[in-house]
C-alpha cells in the first residue's frame, strides 16, 4: 500500500475514533430530544442531561419534566403556562379588516378609560336614542365558527371551504368576521348568491369595516360573495347553470348547487341568530330598497321593524331560498332589494348600509349615528301591472313613486309601425320594482305596485296578478303560489334532473 495511503487511512481513523472516545469520558449524558415526556429547547441554546433530569451545568438552567411547563417569556420578566396538550381550535388572528394590526391589549379593551365613557355617553345623549345598548354590559367569549376560536374584541378573515366532496371545484370563500367585546347576538349578512348581484357585496364591506369591535354587543358575520363560482364568471347561476338559491337548505349527495347550499347551511348559518341575505332585481328589473319578510311569523316581523323607513313586502318568498329554509331552521331572516344587477349604484349602496346599521342600533348592538327615527309601513299585498303590446318601453313613472289609479305608468312603441299603447296603473299604491326601458312582449310583468291596506283586506284579497309575487331575487313566482310554506322534499341525485 503506497504511503500516503496510509497515512490518509490513519488520519480517518483517528477522526472517527476521536468523538467516541470522548462521549465515553462523559457521565453516560443525553440530549434532551431524547427524554420523553420532557420540553425540548432548540439545539443552539438547550444543554446536555444526564439520564437523571440533572443538567451539566447548575447555571444553564434545565427543563421541567411536568406536562405544564413553564416557558420564559421574551422579555424575560414573566411566564405563561404551556398548552400544548390542549386539543383546542385555532384561534384567529385579529385583524384590521382594511390592514394587519396587533392584537389589542385585553386591559385596554375591556376596561376603557373613564374619560372615553363619559365621552361617548355625551354624544350618545344628543342623539336620537330608540333602543339604547344595555347600561350593564357583559364581558363576550370566544366564539367559534368554521373550525376557529375567534376571541372576544377582535376582527378576522376565515376562508369557507365547501368540502372534500368538490375536490378541484372547491373554492376559499371569504368570510368577514367581527366578534365584539360585549355579549349579544350573532347577526349574519350575505350577499352574491346570485353572482351578478353587486350592491350587496358593496354594503357587506362597508358594514363590516365600520365596526369598532371594543363598540359591539355579540358578532356580526359576513360573507359578501357567496357565489364565487358565478361572480368570477360575471354571471348569476353556478358552472352548471343552476340558481344556488333554489338549493336550501340543500342535500349532501344531491348536484352541486344542493351540496353548496348544504356545506353553506351548515357550517354558517346555523350559527347564526338572525340573518339579513341582500340581493337586487333581476333580469333587467331594479328594485326600491326594501325589506322582503313573511309577516306572518311573528319573530320575522319583529326583526323586520328593526330596519327603519324602508318598505316592507309581506312574502314566504321561493320555498327553497335561503331566507325561507333559514325562517324554517327557527331563525329569524328576511331579503334586503336594493336597485339592479350588473351595477355598483353607491346610492343604493348607501341606503342599504343606512338600514343594516339601524338594524344595529335598534337591536342594540352597535351605537349609530347614522339612522331612520321610524319604520315604513307594510305592505300586505302586491301586484304586478304588465304590457299589453311588444315594442320598446319608456318608463313615465320613477321607481318608489306613488300612483293611483288610472294613472300613466308608460308607454309601450312599436318601433316599426310606431303605434304607442300605455301601461295604465290599476292600483293604488307604491312602484317597490320596475322593469328598466327594454323590449318587452304582451303580458311582459312591468310594474310591481305594493298596495298599503290593513292586513285583513289584504288577506282577503281577490285572486290574479294580485297574488303574484317576486322572490329573494325580484324574479316572479307562481302566481298561485301556496299561502303556507311547505318543506321541501329531498331529492336523490337522479331525481335532480339536470335542467330544472
Amino acid at each position: 500500500m503506497p504511503i500516503n495511503r496510509l497515512v490518509f487511512v490513519a488520519m480517518l481513523s483517528a477522526l472517527i475514533s476521536a468523538p467516541l472516545l470522548a462521549q465515553t469520558e462523559v457521565d453516560e449524558t443525553v440530549q434532551p430530544s431524547e427524554l420523553e415526556g420532557q420540553a425540548v429547547a432548540s439545539p443552539s441554546d438547550a444543554p446536555a442531561h444526564r439520564r437523571d433530569g440533572a443538567p451539566l451545568d447548575s447555571t444553564a438552567g434545565g427543563f421541567n419534566s411536568t406536562p405544564e411547563t413553564l416557558l420564559e417569556s421574551s422579555s424575560g420578566t414573566e411566564s405563561i403556562q404551556s398548552e400544548t396538550h390542549r386539543d383546542a381550535a385555532p384561534t384567529a388572528a385579529n385583524i384590521d379588516l382594511r390592514d394587519v394590526v396587533d392584537s389589542p391589549v385585553a386591559d385596554e379593551l375591556f376596561a376603557p378609560a373613564a374619560g372615553d365613557a363619559v365621552q361617548e355617553q355625551e354624544a350618545l345623549a344628543g342623539a336620537v336614542r330608540l333602543s339604547a345598548v344595555e347600561e350593564t354590559r357583559v364581558p363576550n367569549r370566544v366564539r367559534q365558527l368554521l373550525g376557529v376560536d375567534v376571541p372576544p374584541g377582535t376582527t378576522t378573515r376565515l376562508d369557507w371551504t365547501p368540502s372534500k366532496s368538490f375536490s378541484g371545484m372547491a373554492v376559499d370563500t371569504p368570510v368577514l368576521v367581527v366578534n365584539g367585546a360585549w355579549d349579544g347576538p350573532t347577526l349574519c349578512l350575505t350577499a352574491a348568491i346570485h353572482g351578478d348581484e353587486l350592491n350587496g357585496i358593496e354594503m357587506v364591506r362597508r358594514v363590516l369595516y365600520d365596526l369598532a369591535p371594543e363598540k359591539l354587543h355579540g358578532m356580526v358575520v359576513g360573507v359578501p360573495i357567496v357565489n364565487l363560482l358565478g361572480f368570477s364568471r360575471n354571471s348569476r347561476y353556478l358552472p352548471d347553470r343552476r340558481d344556488l338559491n333554489r338549493y336550501f337548505p340543500g342535500n349532501p349527495r344531491g348536484s352541486v348547487a344542493s351540496r353548496l347550499a348544504h356545506a353553506f347551511f351548515q357550517d354558517v348559518i346555523q350559527k347564526c341568530d338572525a340573518l339579513v341575505d341582500l340581493h337586487t332585481g333581476s333580469f333587467y328589473r331594479t328594485n326600491i330598497t326594501q325589506l322582503r319578510a313573511d309577516m306572518r311569523n311573528p319573530k320575522v316581523a319583529e326583526f323586520a321593524s328593526l330596519f327603519g323607513d324602508i318598505p316592507v313586502l309581506n312574502t314566504g318568498g321561493n320555498g327553497s331560498s335561503l331566507r325561507a329554509a333559514t325562517v324554517r331552521a327557527g331563525i329569524p331572516a328576511v331579503t334586503l332589494e336594493a336597485g339592479e344587477p350588473m351595477r355598483m349604484q353607491v346610492r343604493v349602496v348607501e341606503e342599504g348600509v343606512k338600514a343594516i346599521n339601524t338594524l344595529l342600533e335598534k337591536n342594540g348592538m352597535y351605537p349609530s349615528f347614522s339612522l331612520w327615527a321610524k319604520p315604513s309601513p307594510a305592505y300586505y299585498r302586491s301586484a304586478w301591472v304588465r304590457a299589453n303590446a311588444s315594442g320598446i318601453l319608456f318608463s313615465k313613472v320613477k321607481l318608489g313613486g306613488r300612483v293611483k289609479k288610472g294613472d300613466v305608468l308608460g308607454e309601450v312603441i312599436n318601433p316599426v309601425t310606431n303605434e304607442k299603447k300605455l301601461i295604465e296603473s290599476t292600483y293604488e299604491g307604491r312602484v317597490l320594482g320596475m322593469a328598466l326601458d327594454q323590449f318587452v312582449l304582451p303580458g311582459f310583468a312591468a310594474y310591481h305596485i305594493g298596495i298599503l291596506e290593513p292586513r285583513a283586506a289584504a288577506a282577503a284579497a281577490s285572486t290574479g296578478d294580485e297574488e303574484a309575487d317576486t322572490d329573494d331575487d325580484g324574479q316572479l313566482e307562481s302566481e298561485n303560489k301556496p299561502t303556507v310554506l311547505e318543506e321541501p322534499k329531498p331529492l336523490s341525485p337522479e331525481e335532480e334532473g339536470f335542467d330544472d
